[in-house]
């Protein structure tokens, strides 16, 4: 059995007689909790929850979120700069990662670029309140949601939850044939999309707002409308966040971002998907 880099050990025994009863290894292997008997044998197997990366240099906010977090079965590693970020994220994979955008070293975008150079795992910004270009910026680098501080801890669980909800998801038009737009091909059983037979790499937000658009194709919605059907989220408002996708989806697929094909804007009103 292949074992993953990542290999945590409890052994667990009881005392009776003068001997130990039993002997319990718990290894985390390939993200499940494997229990091995004494013989070596496998007794249960379950996955474990997912694993958020932390990474804040306020040691009030990592103490407070983490204890959140591990209280809802969250498993959590804390980073307190950008280069302990990069590092702790190359070694525990995170599903998800909570990064706040002012950091000694590598801020916040930085590390948001360099990870997103390497993986499509979900980003939610932590930005000051008010801060609304470094918040634009900060999409626009790859980031998938933001939370502006100060916030709430239990608010800030629920947003986690709803983007992994999201990125785990299974696309909300029907599994089976591809979608086919011209030279664009959505293929939603394997979220996956193709631009004249090359694949085209999308943000876990970025791919659920084309498929949402491209399966109703003709309607508009608005920004609000987006934000509820692909956020899965009650924001209190901000359409600049569709506003960001939206421009980074069509410099993606489109052949002319400036004149779009596909995801057109329907001015005082939002966006619509042209097959």
């Amino acid at each position: 059995m292949a074992v993953g880099a990542a290999f945590g050990a409890t052994i667990a025994a009881s005392a009776a007689g003068g001997g130990y009863k039993m002997v319990r290894l718990i290894a985390r292997v390939d993200r499940h909790r494997v229990t091995l008997d004494r013989a070596g044998g496998i007794r249960d197997a379950a996955p474990t929850m997912p694993t958020i990366l932390l990474v804040d240099d306020e040691p009030i906010v990592r103490e407070v979120v983490e204890r959140y977090l591990r209280q809802d079965g969250f498993a959590v590693e804390v980073a307190r700069d950008g280069d302990e970020a990069l590092r702790r994220f190359s070694a525990a994979r995170p599903d998800l990662v909570l990064l706040d955008l002012m950091l000694p070293g590598v801020d916040g975008l930085g590390v948001c670029r360099r990870i997103r150079a390497q993986s499509n795992v979900p980003v939610i910004m932590l930005t000051a309140k008010g801060d609304e270009t470094d918040t634009i910026i900060g999409l626009g680098v790859g980031a998938d949601d933001y939370v502006a501080k100060p916030f709430s801890p239990r608010e800030l669980v629920a947003r986690v939850k709803a983007v992994l909800r999201r990125a785990g998801a299974p696309s909300p038009v029907a599994e089976g044939d591809p979608l086919r737009f011209g030279a664009l091909t959505i293929r939603p059983d394997q979220r996956r999309v193709e631009l004249a037979g090359q694949a085209v790499e999308l943000t876990a937000r970025e791919f659920d707002l084309l498929v949402f658009l491209a399966a109703h194709p003709g309607q508009v919605f608005s920004r609000d409308e987006l934000l509820d059907k692909v956020w899965d989220w009650a924001y209190a408002s901000d359409g600049g966040t569709v506003t960001v996708h939206v421009r980074r989806l069509r410099q993606k697929i489109e052949a002319d971002p400036e004149r779009p094909r596909h995801v057109k804007t329907v001015w005082g009103v939002g966006y619509k998907f042209e097959p």
